[in-house]
Formats: C-alpha cells, sequence, structure tokens
C-alpha cells in the first residue's frame, strides 16, 4: 500500500477494517433511565478536570439501552454524568461510561474521548419497576430502580435538556507513553426526537470495585428520576482546551514517572 493510499483510506483502527464505521450516527428508540443524585462535592471536585467548574455537588447515574444505532448495532450502557459549566454555560461532563460492544467503545474511545470500559450493563421493565443494572465480570456495581411510568414529563423540555453541551477528556497516548492528545472535547446530541418522558419514585445503590469505581461518588440523597425514550444523532465534537498546548499549566510527563508517583501516593 502507498505513503498516499494510506493516508486518504486512514479512518480508524484497523487500517484495513476499522473497528466502527464513518458517521453520522443515528440513534432509534434510545431509552435513558437517569436517576439524579445528591453527593460529595470535595470528591465532586477531585475528579472534574479545569476548566469545568462544578457548582452542586449532584451526579446523573445513567443506564441506557440502544436497541437501533448506526454502525454500532444493539447494546446498552451504563455510567456517571456530572453537571458542570463551562465559561458560564451549564453542560456536562461524561465521568465513566460502562458498556457490553466493542464497535462503540473502540468509536466512542477514538473518536470523541468518550471514558468507555467492557461491562454488562442491562436495562428493563419488570412488571411495575424500571430496573437498571451493572455487573463488572461476576460483581455487581449498580442497581437503579423506578416506578414505571408513574407521572409523564414534557417532552419539550426534556428535549432541550438533551440538547446542551457534553463535555469529555481525550487521551491519547504517544508510542513512547506519554500524552500525544490530552483535550477537554465538547459535543451535542442533534435531530432529536422524544418519543416519551416520565418519571417516579426512585432508588440507586452502588457498590465499590477497583476497576469499576463508581462507588466514589457515592449516593447521599436521590434527588429524582427519569425514563426518556428518544431518536437523536450522536454529533462529532470540537476540541475547547488542549492539555498539552505551550499556555498549558501542566507539561508532559513520561508514564513512567506518573506510574513511580502513583506507587508513591
Amino acid at each position: 500500500m502507498k505513503h498516499e493510499t494510506v493516508r486518504a483510506s486512514a479512518f480508524a483502527m484497523p487500517l484495513t477494517n476499522p473497528a466502527f464505521p464513518a458517521g453520522p450516527y443515528r440513534f432509534v428508540n434510545r431509552e435513558y433511565f437517569i436517576i439524579q443524585y445528591r453527593t460529595d462535592l470535595e470528591a465532586l471536585r477531585r475528579i472534574v478536570p479545569e476548566p469545568l467548574a462544578v457548582s452542586e455537588p449532584v451526579v446523573n447515574y445513567e443506564f441506557i439501552r440502544m436497541p437501533d444505532s448506526t454502525g454500532f448495532g444493539d447494546y446498552t450502557e451504563s455510567g456517571q454524568v456530572i453537571p458542570v459549566s463551562y465559561q458560564g454555560q451549564a453542560g456536562s461532563f461524561v465521568h465513566q461510561m460502562f458498556l457490553n460492544d466493542h464497535p462503540p467503545i473502540a468509536g466512542g474511545r477514538e473518536l470523541w474521548g468518550f471514558p468507555k470500559k467492557l461491562a454488562e450493563p442491562k436495562l428493563a421493565v419488570e412488571t411495575d419497576t424500571l430496573v437498571g443494572t451493572l455487573n463488572y465480570g461476576s460483581v455487581r456495581i449498580a442497581t437503579g430502580t423506578m416506578g414505571y411510568k408513574h407521572r409523564a414529563l414534557d417532552t419539550a423540555t426534556e428535549a432541550r435538556k438533551l440538547a446542551a453541551p457534553n463535555f469529555l477528556i481525550k487521551i491519547i497516548p504517544h508510542v513512547d507513553g506519554t500524552p500525544r492528545i490530552c483535550e477537554l472535547v465538547r459535543f451535542h446530541l442533534e435531530d432529536i426526537t422524544v418519543k416519551g418522558a416520565w418519571t417516579g419514585p426512585a432508588a440507586l445503590d452502588l457498590y465499590s470495585h477497583a476497576l469499576a469505581p463508581v462507588a466514589e461518588l457515592p449516593v447521599l440523597q436521590v434527588l429524582s428520576a427519569k425514563h426518556i425514550v428518544a431518536d437523536l444523532t450522536l454529533g462529532l465534537g470540537t476540541v475547547v482546551h488542549d492539555y498539552l498546548s505551550p499556555g498549558a499549566p501542566a507539561r508532559r510527563r513520561a508514564w513512567s514517572d506518573i506510574l513511580i508517583e502513583a506507587n508513591v501516593g
């Protein structure tokens, strides 16, 4: 394969058989179960990176069922999203996500910087209860429950909330282990049609795990919950902050130095 052919055909890994197709990425009947809860403010501040700002100790724990998604197929996702602000604009920081399908893991990490890892989330209706669960291997990490469709929510309001900006940290290492890309990325959900939205009484339990530390943002009080079904497009992102730019406060460090600091700490 000639040099110019590599440049023209390179889209994603692997070169000759990418793990996911080029977008746009459309989702049909995407189903959200979102439990908002109060947590420890200092724990949030240790996690959320500047220049994002945290104003209140709130986390959204999400279970998302995606039965029909362009190029990614049929899968389920679960994780934590934190309300933040960026230059005075309200949005959300995606802290960690766990899912059961390789193409959206690869695509999410490579394109946007989604913090995705392989696990086993589920979202289903059990008689009168909407139930979301997350297992990492055989270990239960999260369980969420809500009364099924107890009260309808305004679909236009929920569509506006889904359209708010989302933020991610995209990290791609160099071959020597140092970060080659370390950026704050902003993206939006687009062409949103909310088909239904409901709320009800809810509960959430999070459990400790070394490699899936959702419980490091403890549940102090469940504030609200909602169940949404929508069609939407996952828009591509823009870089709003480069942590490796010459003006950034922190400089690159060797990966060996990072490991040494972590072991000492």
